[in-house]
Order: structure tokens, then C-alpha cells, then sequence
């Protein structure tokens, strides 16, 4: 499930441009595998403040067992890593030193888990009258995702690294085998696995925290669904995607003034404003079937949180148009039994239970 897709930002220079797209890339890969999958919760371009520091993770991933941090690099020519971990990659010919990306991820990792461990209590509550186990123990892992058109010298690598460092198009298929996600049936059956995992509930309160302290989360100027690799060039627009021209990775190497990738679609329509008379519109949850307005129960299901009606023993969604600008991008938060709507275009936000 995607909580945060990649938003498109003007950039200054080709350095800049490239970069963008290798995170674009990463953020199609994603959403193509996981936008459906209650178990594995994605937020790309996710930014936090803990302790006085502040970290910004490309792509973080919130599963069943723990967290996947993914460090986005876009390299065109071929990288190398010695033996002592210092990287070098190539650019026309030469040779140039670059910073670690594996020890960049590790340092956003560190603080995540000082952040969640801070707040713990508060993410997860109590099990039976006992603290919940908190995250150190939970499966930590993170990835360097590099453009599909590197080269990797994998010969003279450390193994802990290369195991690390992927190209765009087999990242899905590493995660795949880092969450080693399982059916309830098999994870009954299987004693070897002895991962502690997150119920359902306890992974959608770790979402909503994560999203509630996300720096950037009401910032964006154009949130849209990430675009396919630029190596595709055919793109269905009636889905919103963004069409990639081919001429304009080329140019890309060039010196060029401030560069935006280019759009088939207008942004989110944010002009809506609060009514003049500044009187907040109230939420009202009723059950759609019947028009129950009290005695229903809030749950959580494949498509989102839902209230289950005791009179009509029907669903319906929590999720609702803005009472604010009518906006449809909207989405229902968990924190504890706090169940609040959230408005991406308007910042509105009101309890609904």
C-alpha cells in the first residue's frame, strides 16, 4: 500500500534531473508491486526530525516484520567499492570519489529507530497489561538502489555491500526475499521463524505515526503516481502517468536552465478555499445503508479502515470526499482509537470517531 507517492520538484541542473528520475524509477517499481498489499506499506520521500537531527529516507518501506530503508543513487557509468568501503564511480573516462550511500541509509536508520523506540508506548500501546516488544528487535534492513544502466564491479566488492547495492529493475525481487512474507497458515505451521511480527493494526498505528511525522507531508507542490522508467517511452495517461521524453534524458547531460520532468496531467487542484464565513464543516459518519450513526464498529480491512453497522451488519468506508474543498484526496489515520480525516489539497483534518 502506498502512503506517500514521489512528488516532482524543479531542479537546477543535470546532476539534479537524473537523480530526480532514479527516485521516480524506484517509486514505479514500488507501487507496481505493493500498491495493493495491506502487509507492506510504502513511503517514499519520507522526512523526519528527531533529537535535533533531521533525516530524509527516498523510500521506506513498513512491513509485517520490521523496516526496508532504500537509498535511491543514479549512476550511469560503473562504480567500484574497495575492500575498506570507499566508493568510486566513472564519468567520461574518469575516476571521482563519492560517499557511501550504505553508511548514508545506516545514519537515516539509526535515527528512525531513536525516533520509533522515543514513542513507543504511544505506536503500540499495551498487550494484556504488558508493554508491547518494542522495535530493536524487529527485522532492520537497507538497500542502495542504483540505475539499471550502472556497471557494478562486483569482483573486487565486499560481499556485505554487494548484497546491498541493486539495480532498479531486480529491487522488488530483493525485498521479496528480505520480508519472506508468509500466509497466517504457513506462519502457524513454520516454528523456524521466530520473527516477531506486527499485527495488523499495530503496522496501520506505525503507518499513521510515521505519516504524522512526516516534515514534508502537506508541503508538496505536485503529488502524482510515480512514472514508468524512462527506458519505457508508451505511458497510459487516462491513469495519470507521466509521459517520458526520450529526447530529454539525452539533454539531460547538458547544461540547461532549471528543469521540471514534464507533465501529461494537471497537479491535485488545491485553489479550493475555506468557506468565507471560516466555519468548519463538521463530519457526520453514518452508515450508507441504513443511516446508523452510532452503534457501528470501526475496522480495518484490505481496502482501507470501515465501520461495521451492528443494525444492518453492512460496511462502509471511512473514507470521505473533504467537507472543506470536496477534494477526493483524502485519507482516514489510526492513532490508538483515534480515527481522523486528513485532506491532502487543504491540510483539513477532523476526527470521524
Amino acid at each position: 500500500m502506498i502512503l506517500k507517492n514521489k512528488s516532482l520538484q524543479a531542479v537546477q541542473s543535470p546532476q539534479a534531473y537524473a537523480g530526480q528520475k532514479q527516485e521516480q524509477d524506484v517509486a514505479f517499481f514500488l507501487r507496481r508491486a505493493f500498491k495493493d498489499h495491506p502487509q507492506v506499506l510504502v513511503i517514499n520521500n519520507f522526512k523526519f526530525s528527531f533529537n535535533d537531527e533531521t533525516a530524509q529516507i527516498d523510500h521506506l518501506i513498513v512491513y509485517t516484520y520490521g523496516f526496508i530503508l532504500i537509498e535511491s543513487k543514479s549512476i550511469k557509468g560503473q562504480v567500484k567499492v574497495n575492500q575498506q568501503g570507499e566508493w568510486t564511480r566513472s564519468h567520461q573516462g574518469n575516476w571521482f570519489g563519492m560517499a557511501s550511500p550504505i553508511k548514508q541509509v545506516e545514519l537515516q536508520q539509526a535515527l528512525l529507530l531513536q525516533l520509533l523506540s522515543h514513542y513507543r508506548s504511544e505506536i503500540l500501546g499495551k498487550l494484556l497489561g504488558f508493554k508491547q516488544q518494542g522495535f530493536s528487535l524487529r527485522e532492520w534492513d537497507h538497500l542502495c538502489a542504483v540505475s539499471s544502466d550502472a556497471i557494478i564491479n562486483r569482483d573486487t566488492m565486499p560481499k556485505q555491500i554487494s548484497e546491498k547495492l541493486v539495480k532498479t529493475e531486480f529491487l522488488v525481487d530483493k525485498l521479496n526475499e528480505i520480508m519472506n512474507l508468509k500466509s497466517k497458515f504457513t506462519r502457524l505451521v513454520n516454528f523456524t521463524d521466530t520473527r516477531p511480527g506486527f499485527s495488523q493494526d499495530e503496522l496501520n498505528s506505525v503507518a499513521d505515526f510515521l505519516i504524522s511525522h512526516d516534515i514534508d507531508k502537506y508541503h508538496s507542490q505536485t503529488q502524482c503516481e510515480a512514472s514508468e522508467p524512462a527506458t519505457w517511452t508508451h505511458k497510459n495517461l487516462e491513469q495519470g502517468e507521466i509521459l517520458i521524453d526520450s529526447e530529454a534524458i539525452q539533454q539531460a547531460a547538458k547544461p540547461q536552465p532549471v528543469m521540471q520532468l514534464q507533465e501529461t496531467h494537471p497537479p491535485y487542484q488545491a485553489q479550493a478555499q475555506a468557506p468565507q464565513n471560516n466555519v468548519v464543516p463538521q463530519l457526520k459518519l453514518l452508515c450508507k445503508h441504513c443511516g446508523e450513526s452510532a452503534d457501528y464498529q470501526p475496522m480495518y480491512g484490505k481496502y482501507g479502515y470501515y465501520i461495521h453497522c451492528n443494525q444492518c451488519t453492512k460496511n462502509t468506508p471511512m473514507k470521505q470526499d473533504c467537507p472543506q474543498c470536496q477534494s477526493k484526496h483524502t485519507r482516514v489515520q489510526k492513532r490508538q482509537e483515534t480515527y481522523t480525516l486528513n485532506c491532502r489539497d487543504c491540510s483539513f483534518s477532523q476526527q470521524v470517531i
